[in-house]
């Protein structure tokens, strides 16, 4: 047994996981902040600026934001820090097909061969990466290994899952997380979307003509997949759409009663590529 003081294993994720600082705190899980770029600015993922201020600046200013990875600086001090306290590091990261935090993280390992850190690519964004991150936080609390709580962080990869409309793929589009092919698919007639992550990319699911079926669809699409299923865990997300997604948790927790429902606004750096007015359900069952 260590002689460290504090939790064996420590756990890291990055802020496109857009878990709520109080929720990642009551879990232990460190979270390092991506960058949003828009013009001459520059700020800290859920540091320097909060969703309903930069949604604002997103309908309002004539740049159109970015968003970079955290850099390997910026990992490697965060695996120092904690290995003071901890026997290793469990990184819970972004799909690497979205983004390049992965690659951050991996060469500020490589800079610190002595800390044991293992990298997992969950293939997941959003409240979909949080519920990865938890789970390993909570092996992590009940005295798994760094090998145990990796490990589990991987066998919920295949357990989560997303749907989300978006009002346009526009934002998409230009963030370079979906093809031409599939921006048609959208925009034609002015269908509306009903996308999945999958594989670690976006992936269109189906195209109605309305908002109103494509929430429709996705509950039909839930239905189907939690079917018998107990031990049900979900989580609404969405970009500036907090009314309409209060009513579609309401919805989904009379439908189906799941034992655990979050609340999640998406930060700046997975707005800036879903756009305003996203909405979403991630959910597993146990």
């Amino acid at each position: 047994m260590s002689e460290k003081t504090g939790r064996r294993i420590a756990v890291v994720t990055d802020s496109t996981s857009d878990l709520p600082h109080e929720l990642a705190d009551e879990h232990g899980i460190r979270i390092i902040p991506q960058v949003l770029i828009m013009g001459t600015k520059t700020w800290r993922d859920g540091v320097d600026i909060d969703p309903p201020a930069f949604y604002e600046l997103l309908q309002t200013s004539p740049d159109f934001p970015a968003s970079s990875q955290p850099s390997v600086a910026d990992f490697r001090e965060a695996f120092e820090e904690l290995a003071k306290d901890a026997d290793g590091i469990a990184a819970i990261l972004v799909s690497d097909e979205l983004s390049g935090t992965i690659n951050s993280a991996r060469m500020a390992k490589e800079s610190l061969p002595d800390v044991p850190i293992e990298i997992v690519d969950t293939r997941s964004v959003s409240a979909q990466l949080g519920f990865i991150a938890i789970a390993a936080a909570q092996a992590a609390a009940a005295g798994a290994d760094l090998q145990t709580v990796a490990d589990t962080a991987r066998a919920m990869i295949g357990k989560v899952g997303v749907y989300f409309v978006v009002d346009t793929l526009e934002y998409l589009h230009r963030g370079g997380r979906i093809g031409a092919a599939a921006r048609l698919f959208g925009t034609a007639l002015n269908l509306k979307p009903l996308l999945a992550i999958k594989d670690g990319m976006v992936h269109p699911v189906t195209k109605v003509r309305s908002r109103r079926k494509a929430l429709a669809t996705l509950f039909q699409l839930l239905d189907e997949e939690l079917a018998g299923k107990e031990g049900i865990h979900m989580a609404v997300l969405h970009v500036a759409a907090s009314e309409e997604a209060a009513r579609l948790a309401e919805q989904l927790v009379e439908r189906f009663h799941p034992v655990e429902m979050l609340h999640t606004e998406c930060g700046p750096v997975v707005g800036t590529h879903a756009g305003p007015g996203t909405v979403g359900v991630v959910y597993y069952s146990e």
